[in-house]
């Protein structure tokens, strides 16, 4: 193919079953896009009414899904033929890459990008989305580790009622990886995902699935019936303590399962710092060596460094560049590691910050407005930990109350200064009374006035 509507085709990308994948130039947005195309067949009415039914859900369902970790879709069309589909091109390779046990990627990289996965699945319940196909070949992964769901086709809206839903089709999913509540068809929630998430890690672990079999039968009995061996058994340099995450994640009983991607994520970073701590990973075991000699995290427990580590990126940052712009829209925040910062407002300095100090805190911590008061500019060189809010917003319910204790905390000390820079400027307390001063309306001080609420 040439072109498919608007889009130029470049090169096909790859081809499966039903769908072949090309990378596309977008003449609109002059950015390179990846094109799924389905075609209908002729042979099987049946069959095309319910490729067009999982290729329209998957274009509903994915334009609503608006995370880091998600593949973003741009456009669905749906013709008589054919139907196509335009999303976020993500250069990087596929987990299924690295399922063979000669291929595996380091333990501390498994962590990382299966806690990424954690956040993003539980992102998208909340939206009242579970994706019922999470598998290798479904997870792309980017520079710096980065992985980007895909594949929302088989996705079940939750807040549909199931009963009129022309969308829910029973028995879809890649049986190796089906919760054992999915193979008996009962009622899918979001620990359906999570199930399938640990038999991901598992297999990113070992190399191998949790469960095996010569013909789908048997696999289904063992899915339904019988315990994963430990991971410890198949590979003893793994952390013990993977072993009761993924105990937990591949439960029979849901009530024992997970209730949801943040608490698995929550466990997820205990692991991994008992395995960089073993590793010796040169750049983790830095940074977060950094961080515990910084005042600001004094009283941060390692866990919850562990997760700021993972929801927060490290900037080298030349000197005269704007952090923050007075006016901007956004609720990001950081904390200087090293170097200084400026803070003005209205091209007036108010401020010098230096190591330790919070930077954008106010607009993080404002409960309505996200708008900016003042500017930060790097006054020299300046390593900048900067903090992705929306990322944060899906921690552990301990890093979140932390993180606004000492925020609050800087914050309360930044304003007490200021009282005391502005009481040194003031005049006089008139002391026993409110008499005014001589040529005053008002007491004398700062030309401020309160009024009871």
């Amino acid at each position: 193919m040439e072109q498919i509507g608007k889009y130029r085709v470049i090169r096909e990308l790859g081809k499966g079953a039903t769908a072949t994948v090309y990378l596309c130039d977008d003449p609109d947005s002059g950015r390179q896009v990846a094109v799924k195309v389905i075609r209908f067949g002729h042979d099987s009415a049946a069959m095309s009414r319910r490729m067009r039914k999982l290729f329209q859900n998957e274009g509903m369902v994915s334009k609503r899904l608006d995370h880091p970790n998600i593949v973003r879709v741009f456009e669905a069309v749906v013709e008589d033929q054919f139907a196509y589909l335009a999303m976020e091109y993500v250069e990087g390779f596929s987990l299924e890459e690295h399922t063979r046990i000669d291929k595996l990627l380091p333990m501390h990289r498994v962590i990382g990008i299966i806690f990424k996965c954690c956040m993003a699945l539980d992102s998208a319940y909340r939206q009242g989305i579970i994706h019922r196909d999470i598998k290798p070949a479904n997870i792309m992964v980017a520079a710096n580790d980065e992985p980007k769901i895909a594949d929302f086709g088989l996705a079940l809206n939750m807040n549909k009622d199931l009963d009129r839903d022309s969308t829910f089709i029973m028995g879809v999913g890649s049986p190796a990886y089906m919760s054992p509540e999915q193979i008996k068809a009962y009622p899918l929630n979001q620990k359906t995902d999570l199930y399938s998430l640990g038999v991901l890690m598992f297999q990113l672990l070992t190399g191998r699935l949790p469960f095996r079999a010569n013909n789908q039968a048997t696999l289904i009995y063992r899915i339904i019936n019988t315990d994963a061996p430990a991971v410890t058994a198949l590979n003893p340099n793994l952390p013990e303590g993977l072993n009761a995450i993924l105990k937990r994640a591949l439960e029979k009983d849901l009530y024992s399962r997970y209730r949801n991607g943040a608490e698995m994520a929550k466990d997820l970073s205990a692991v991994r710092y008992q395995i960089l701590e073993e590793d010796e990973t040169a750049q983790d075991t830095r940074h977060f060596e950094t961080l515990r000699r910084l005042d600001f995290f004094t009283e941060f427990e390692n866990i919850e460094l562990w997760e700021i580590l993972r929801v927060a990126v490290w900037r080298e940052v030349l000197p005269n560049v704007t952090l923050i712009r007075e006016g901007d829209r956004n609720k990001f925040f950081g904390i200087i590691v090293s170097g200084s910062v400026e803070i003005s407002i209205d091209g007036k300095a108010l401020c010098r910050l230096g190591p330790s100090e919070p930077v954008g805190e106010a607009a993080y911590l404002h409960p309505s407005s996200d708008q900016r008061c003042s500017t930060a500019v790097t006054l020299e060189p300046t390593l900048f930990l900067e903090v992705n809010a929306a990322a944060l917003a899906l921690s552990s319910e301990e890093l979140l109350e932390r993180m606004r204790d000492a925020l609050l905390a800087r914050l309360i000390k930044r304003l007490r200064e200021v009282n005391r820079i502005a009481a040194a400027r003031g005049t006089p307390a008139v002391q026993g009374g409110t008499a005014p001063l001589p040529g005053s309306s008002r007491p004398g001080g700062l030309d401020l006035e309160l009024t009871p609420m």
